[in-house]
């Protein structure tokens, strides 16, 4: 193998870091400052300056503009997640979250999982809208952890892509996983994790379609790298491949996709909760403006 692919499988790093380290002269092979095309081979001698652990990431209360708390009891919070916000802090992320706004208002989630996700059972992209949940209690973690897996939890939303899928409603079902060329992007791969999303056509315009979306299993960036296998990308997510200028047009900075709505029992009664999420303003105009042109 490469040496930064065998490296990063080796020391279960990204492959964007381990290529960093290399840059930096930190990999030596048999003693000579490697290369990252250099191959991997038997019986060499690597030697690996790894750098310094980081610092644990801690969650400070913030107050996040635009952030909505839909509803709220002993075992959950509804949140309506704003653009620009991750689900919980990570080291590559300065920005704000849901779980720092949350403690900007007094709550305080379910004490399960890594410290600087408690409570978080599911999650959204930074670019993505819309509804979250959040556990308050431990058995509500315990439960909604395990609706999730049991893909039990119903997940809306809405996209507009590029063109007109073909068929106007069916079934995407393909494995995903990392992208062979850049680790911070996905990709359909054989081998991938399996990956189903359904979608219906709501509306036809001239040049986008705005669909209705049920995700059947919830893999890292699963809408938009189904529709961008399809050469029907969200429109706005340049990563995956849509055209600059008809975001740029419709005045959108990220993709369309919204979590529209989300329903599941709830964890201590087990009564069936449905919870939706408004447009935000930035695709509101943006679709506003497809269907006046069409």
């Amino acid at each position: 193998m490469r040496l930064d692919a065998g490296l990063a499988r080796l020391l279960g790093m990204s492959r964007t870091t381990v290529a960093g380290l290399i840059d930096q002269g930190d990999v030596l092979v048999d003693g000579v400052v490697a290369a990252r095309s250099e191959r991997l081979v038997a019986d060499t001698w690597l030697e690996i300056t790894l750098p310094e652990p980081e610092r644990p990431v801690t969650v400070e209360p913030e107050h996040v503009p635009g952030f909505t708390l839909l509803y709220r009891d002993a075992d959950i919070a509804v949140v309506d997640k704003p653009v620009g916000v991750a689900a919980h802090p990570s080291p590559g992320w300065n920005g704000p979250t849901v779980v720092g706004a949350l403690a900007g208002m007094g709550i305080q989630p379910a004490t399960s999982g890594a410290a600087e996700r408690q409570g978080v059972v599911h999650r959204l992209d930074v670019g993505t809208t819309g509804v979250m949940v959040v556990a308050l209690s431990e058995h509500a973690y315990t439960v909604l952890k395990d609706a999730f897996k049991q893909r039990t939890v119903e997940k809306i939303y809405h996209a507009i892509v590029q063109g007109h899928p073909d068929p106007s409603s069916g079934t995407i079902d393909a494995p995903i996983g990392r992208h062979p060329s850049s680790d911070w992007k996905f990709a359909v791969v054989t081998g991938g994790r399996d990956s189903v999303t359904h979608y219906s056509t709501i509306e036809a315009f001239r040049a986008a379609s705005l669909l209705e979306v049920h995700l059947e299993t919830g893999r890292t960036h699963q809408i938009r790298v189904h529709f961008s296998a399809l050469k029907h990308p969200c429109v706005g997510d340049l990563t995956y491949g849509a055209d600059p200028t008809l975001a740029q047009r419709l005045g959108l900075t990220r993709q369309w996709l919204h979590a529209r709505t989300l329903a599941f029992a709830h964890p201590e009664d087990g009564r069936r909760v449905e919870f939706t999420s408004p447009y935000p303003e930035d695709l509101q105009h943006a679709l506003e403006v497809l269907e006046a042109s069409s």
